[in-house]
């Protein structure tokens, strides 16, 4: 059963993945990148477990951490950016 989730959440990881490198605008592939850090965080979980490695959920819960640091840093990134490009138009334009 074990290995079932983890084949399972190996697929997921790999669509997250495809649709990270084709998503038609960057936020669906920074939705998606997200995706796959949370799938890898499931991962991490799982694999602890089947291994009997007595500290998974702290590897687990830091990586989860990281992810989500690192996907608000890259959408302030996005968000900031295209209000820069916004007023750099309005300006060219006047």
């Amino acid at each position: 059963m074990l290995d079932a989730a983890i084949v399972a959440i190996l697929v997921t990881m790999f669509l997250a993945l495809i649709r990270t490198f084709l998503g038609p605008t960057e936020y669906d592939r920074m939705l998606a990148a997200n995706s796959f850090g949370t799938k890898t965080v499931l991962l991490i979980a799982l694999g602890g477990h089947a291994l009997s490695w007595n500290s998974f959920l702290d590897v687990a819960l830091l990586y989860a951490l990281l992810n989500f640091v690192g996907t608000i840093a890259v959408m302030r990134f996005f968000e900031y950016r295209d209000s820069t490009e916004k007023q750099n138009d309005s300006e060219s334009a006047a």
